[in-house]
């Protein structure tokens, strides 16, 4: 039996194969835990801005060891710097300044990401052992905290933003636990204003936040990890193995269990967020209801789109500088946001297919009158078939999003094409029923319209304490019954 001693190493201790996560059963205790106390602390400002910061490192720490160390170096390196800028006058100065902040933020990404790549890449040219390999560990949302940092230095260079006074504000912002590891990356505008602010949670607040943690646990630990290991990864693997049908089904279940994965982490970071009193934006809006590629990206990771648009499409000129500029500045935003995933041929293909079709989009809109951007107000027919035309366009980044190589993409096409063998689809349905209902059942759910899941949002809101606490019971019964031996970290943990 373990002692309690052993216990509480375990408990402090970092163990790579067992990170913290939002849906596993020691976070929930040990946020239980937290919220007690922060709420106890929630008049005494100091306190429990320390209390947070500690809890959100300790967090980190869980989730990627020491390096949490970074966390604070770039907490106190865009500190000084957003500082400086505010009270430096000279233009040349306080260009210097922000550069030293971007330059700063992308290196470290830089080396932590694509070191590895670039050493392989070399040793390709080169001969093997050219470079010596190095197996650099990549920080648990590394991408994510940069890029917040970056907007906090950028926004005050730009004159939109006054910077913090404290450092321990600074760093509260930067490590908030909820949106640390994989976002949505919340701007130093809408975050900051509430830090010092005095908490205040509703019973309507509280059963909104009830319901966006039950619908995260649901879309990652039911639908996302099952449908992964019980068919998806299986035909991703080795596609070859399998018919052209149950390839075009399991690049359908990852479309599914991408958006779940992630969406589920948000709606449990931004539930999380509401219990403690802090409000952050909507990250996914029903992606797959898009009727246009442009659509689907204001719909899609809703806070790196906005991101990417405001801090690097804009910075290249946007659309100010004629329609040839706009389009290669639509492609280099995305080719961008497909290296930001990963430092591999198969995301720039990802980034360049958004990019180009983004690009063609724009195109159609200057060309052909009464075009509409999102399609709200199409024919319904119109509108239908551009949903699915802009679904399977995803699709198809998809594919190369998840596949090991674009020569398993390419083979993964080529059953889907030459080999689909439609005589298989009963057994195929009957082999995978668990897998196929719920890859169905998601679906359906993403295809209810917003007053639907309005509805239940006030169902479960105006609830009585006692039921929503058996609700939470329920789904937590349902995960423990359905999950695997082994954790399953969030897909964008690796980005």
């Amino acid at each position: 039996m373990e002692t309690l001693l052993e216990k509480l190493q375990t408990l402090l201790s970092y163990n790579p194969q067992s990170p913290l996560i939002f849906s596993s059963g020691l976070f929930l205790y040990l946020f239980v835990g937290f919220l007690l106390l922060y709420w106890a602390l929630r008049k005494t400002t100091y306190a429990r801005i320390l209390y947070v910061v500690a809890f959100s490192l300790y967090f980190y720490y869980k989730s990627s060891g020491f390096y949490f160390v970074l966390l604070l170096v770039a907490a106190t390196y865009d500190y000084l710097i957003g500082y400086s800028l505010y009270f430096t006058k000279g233009a040349r100065a306080r260009k210097l300044l922000v550069a030293m902040s971007v330059v700063m933020n992308l290196g470290m990404l830089g080396y932590f990401k694509y070191t590895n790549f670039f050493i392989g890449l070399t040793n390709d040219l080169f001969g093997a052992g050219f470079l010596d390999f190095q197996h650099i560990f990549l920080p648990v949302g590394i991408s994510f905290f940069v890029f917040q940092s970056m907007s906090y230095t950028i926004d005050i260079y730009r004159g939109q933003l006054r910077p913090l006074n404290s450092w321990l504000d600074y760093l509260f912002y930067l490590s908030f636990f909820p949106q640390l590891v994989a976002g949505p990356i919340v701007r130093a505008s809408h975050f900051i204003p509430q830090i010092r602010r005095r908490p205040l949670v509703t019973r309507k607040m509280l059963g909104s936040a009830l319901f966006l943690i039950l619908t995260g646990l649901f879309k990652k630990a039911v639908i996302s990890d099952y449908i992964a290991l019980n068919f998806v990864d299986r035909i991703f693997d080795e596609p070859l193995l399998y018919s052209g049908f149950e390839c075009l089904m399991g690049l359908y279940g990852y479309a599914l269990q991408i958006y779940c994965d992630f969406s589920g982490y948000s709606d449990m970071a931004i539930g999380l967020a509401l219990m403690m009193g802090f409000h952050f934006p909507k990250n996914f809006d029903a992606p797959y209801r898009s009727a246009t590629i442009t659509e689907f990206w204001r719909r899609w990771h809703i806070s790196l789109s906005s991101w990417l648009r405001d801090y690097l499409y804009i910075s290249l000129g946007g659309n100010r500088k004629g329609k040839g500029r706009t389009y290669l500045n639509l492609l280099l935003t995305m080719l961008l946001g497909g290296l930001w995933h990963g430092a591999a041929l198969r995301f720039v293909v990802w980034g360049a297919l958004h990019g180009v079709a983004l690009a063609l989009h724009k195109m159609w809109l200057a060309v052909v009158p009464g075009a509409k951007i999102f399609g709200k107000d199409m024919n319904p027919v119109m509108r239908l078939l551009g949903i699915v035309f802009t679904f399977h366009l995803v699709c198809l980044g998809w594919l190369v999003f998840r596949a090991d190589s674009m020569q398993s993409a390419g083979l993964m096409l080529h059953q889907i094409f030459s080999a689909f063998n439609s005589e298989l689809i009963p057994q195929v349905v009957a082999g995978y029923s668990g897998a196929f209902l719920l890859i169905a059942i998601g679906y359906l759910l993403h295809a209810v319209p917003d007053r639907g899941d309005h509805w239940l949002r006030g169902v479960i809101t105006r609830a009585p304490m006692g039921l929503q606490v058996g609700m939470l019971v329920c789904m937590i019964w349902l995960v423990m019954q359905i999950k695997s031996s082994d954790i399953q970290p969030f897909i964008y943990f690796q980005f």
